[in-house]
């Protein structure tokens, strides 16, 4: 395990039994399992379980795909999925490799892991499942096995670097394309109801960070890892763990053997015309199944892969150090889960005793405090009230109080206002740098408070001085921005 463990966002997964039904559901799944059972106590097959021509035929009709043209193929790979997993079991007979390549060379029955499909509890399902996808995704990152027949047709050996592949740069790819999709999905980017373009999942792996317009080369590239991943995603798609649209076949051409897009390839990996369709070029998203796989797999792979709801039995100080770094929608359901474990009164309690403190973190950890306290019905006022005189809260506690229409609270001084304001400022620049509602804060507030900056200098907050330095780089006025800088200049020299 690495040890600096990659952290992703946290997601929202539907429970074991919703996922377990969405495996038995799963197109390549179903179709295992009824080609299972179909070969009950035995079936003669081919040499390593293979269906011969007329169970092939057979199969193909028993899964409803004899008018599909491309039924055979979904009914072979049904079948080997049954092998892979389990669900279906091959016993060789003696002098088996004597036979004719049309003869059977063994028996095929039904599989003990038959029985966990309708005996065997959620998580054993997942597994088998998990399992089965595994072989997929080998079988999706692999070359194409027309040109192992042309290289092994032509009498030659079989040489991975005349086709141009390395299995493990290829799942390489596959993880990186898959761990992306995970991303967006987690950041509400991606989902079903908002499929990722195919161009841009592709020039997220390919298109260099640092890199402002990407060159020739590189959209190059880009088309063609949209190539590779339509013929992957259109493999993965039956297993349950992606929801895919298929590039539109006019958009493709055969160049000296190989698809390419037909398009222009600065159209396909950058800004498409307004006029242009982007779904011609393939939209993605990962299912409920598929975030559930592809965060088991990262987990397997040492990356730091929480779950909402992961937070819900630990302490307030594990609470407030990981909200900031959640998605917002993330966060507050998180929230709620923790708070539905605890009584009003006592969660406000255990929030507000770990938003203390003048660490460099302490003003994040205040700010999601306020946003949990926001989910807090009006039973923990109590708890508030107990706060109202201490210098790092009681602010916070009154903007509590007075959102919920409390009577009886007392003003706060000019020292706890400015505290508050620091601490606020410190706090939205841990999470939002100079963006264009911080610079409107800060006009807003130097706007509201005639002579703010005499009085901010003298604030005892750690983060005093990087807020008015910071308070100057973001307000518009020459002058005023001056008068913030000459105010951090003072600060720090206060704190020696």
């Amino acid at each position: 395990m690495p040890v600096d463990r990659p952290t992703m966002p946290p997601v929202r997964l539907r429970s074991d039994a919703e996922l377990a039904r969405d495996a038995l559901t799963a197109p390549l799944f179903a179709r295992a399992a009824r080609l299972a059972r179909w070969a009950g106590e035995g079936t003669p097959v081919g040499a390593g379980g293979e269906l011969l021509a007329d169970q092939l035929r057979t199969a193909t009709g028993l899964l409803g795909l004899d008018g599909d043209e491309d039924g055979p193929a979904y009914a072979a790979e049904a079948w080997q999925l049954a092998l892979d997993t389990g669900l279906v079991e091959f016993t060789e007979r003696p002098g088996a490799d004597e036979a004719a390549s049309d003869e059977p060379s063994g028996t095929a029955t039904a599989g003990e892991e038959l029985a966990t499909l309708t005996s065997g509890s959620p998580q054993d399902i997942l597994d088998l499942w998990l399992g089965g996808l595994e072989s997929v995704l080998a079988d999706a990152a692999a070359p194409d096995l027309g040109d192992i027949v042309d290289q092994l047709s032509e009498g030659g050996e079989l040489d991975l670097d005349a086709i141009d592949w390395n299995p493990e740069e290829e799942a390489d790819f596959l993880d990186g394309v898959l761990g992306n999709l995970y991303l967006l999905t987690a950041l509400d980017e991606g989902s079903a109801e908002r499929p990722v373009p195919l161009p841009a999942l592709a020039a997220s792996v390919i298109v260099p960070d640092d890199m402002d317009e990407p060159t020739d080369d590189i959209l190059e590239e880009v088309s063609d890892a949209m190539m590779r991943l339509d013929d992957q995603f259109r493999m993965l798609a039956p297993t349950g763990l992606v929801e895919y649209q298929p590039v539109d076949e006019a958009l493709i051409e055969e160049v000296d053997g190989e698809g390419h897009i037909r398009e222009s390839v600065d159209g396909v990996a950058s800004d498409l015309p307004e006029d242009e369709d982007v779904t011609r070029y393939g939209m993605v998203a990962l299912t409920p199944l598929g975030v559930f796989a592809v965060r088991t797999r990262m987990l397997e792979a040492g990356v730091d892969a929480p779950a909402v709801g992961d937070l819900a039995e630990q302490d307030a100080t594990a609470l407030l150090a990981a909200l900031p770094h959640h998605p917002e929608p993330a966060a507050r359901t998180e929230s709620e889960l923790w708070l539905a474990r605890r009584e009003p009164a006592d969660a406000a309690r255990e929030l507000l005793a770990a938003a203390r403190g003048d660490d460099e973190d302490a003003p994040l950890r205040r700010l999601a405090c306020q946003q949990a306290l926001a989910l807090v019905p009006a039973s923990a006022e109590p708890a508030l009230r107990e706060v109202l005189d201490d210098p790092q809260l009681g602010g916070l506690a009154r903007v509590w109080l007075a959102e919920r229409g409390a009577t009886g609270i007392p003003e706060p001084g000019e020292t706890m206002v400015f505290w508050l304001t620091v601490d606020t400022i410190a706090a939205q620049l841990a999470t939002e740098d100079d963006s264009a509602e911080l610079r409107d804060l800060v006009q807003g507030l130097v706007g509201q408070h005639s002579g703010f900056f005499d009085s901010a200098w003298r604030v005892e907050h750690p983060a005093t001085a990087d807020v008015l330095e910071a308070m100057g780089r973001l307000h518009p006025d020459k002058k005023v921005a001056k008068e913030a800088r000459k105010a951090a200049f003072k600060a720090r020299s206060r704190r020696g």
